[in-house]
């Protein structure tokens, strides 16, 4: 009569254990409902000091300057309300759309941690702006991608001016603020994993 030794029961237990898929995290509840027309949910607020020592950049175009220049106040209201000091914002501007992508390759290699790109881009008679909405895009995407740091994306593009001075306009909904909030949530993602 054989016996399987009780050492190898508990090897083949464990083995078993081990193949189990584990159990993971049920993801955690956005701590704001959504907004009811936009369907969006505010992230969390960020912690005490939680961005003070991030330096940011905000990169925008000189094209549609009234539109744009809102766009950087909303920018900068939402990089103060989520706690990054004053002086470790920094400013500059681009010729256009166009160029922002590599402006903002530049800076995050100069050492920022996140950048914030600024533009309004609106349709004309001509193609011009598909080929610079879709490549400013694209080349943001690239950017965040090589460099493994965040970029707001809070280049309008639009149909019309009505439509761009709505989105430039005052409060959380300015695309400024939006694409501010959304690169210091990605800060605060790439924080955590590192």
């Amino acid at each position: 009569m054989s016996q399987t030794p009780r050492n190898v029961k508990k090897v083949a237990t464990k083995k078993a254990q081990a193949t189990k898929p584990a159990k993971r995290a049920a993801a955690k509840p956005a701590s704001a409902p959504a907004d009811a027309k936009t369907g969006y949910a505010a992230p969390d607020a960020p912690k005490p000091r939680e961005f003070a020592k991030a330096r940011i950049a905000i990169v925008a175009t000189r094209w549609n300057v009234e539109i744009v220049d809102a766009l950087v106040a909303g920018a900068r209201a939402c990089l103060l309300d989520w706690g990054v000091h004053d002086k470790r914002i920094h400013f500059h501007r681009a010729p256009g759309s166009y160029e922002v992508p590599l402006a903002a390759k530049l800076l995050l290699e100069s050492g920022y941690d996140g950048v914030v790109a600024l533009g309004a881009v609106i349709r004309g008679d001509t193609p011009h702006f598909d080929f610079v909405a879709g490549e400013c895009a694209r080349g943001l995407i690239d950017v965040q991608l090589a460099t493994g740091k965040p970029v707001g994306f809070g280049v309008l593009t639009v149909n019309t001016v009505a439509q761009a001075v709505e989105r430039a306009g005052p409060g959380v909904t300015n695309k400024g603020y939006e694409a501010a909030a959304a690169m210091l949530e990605m800060l605060r993602l790439r924080k955590e994993l590192q």
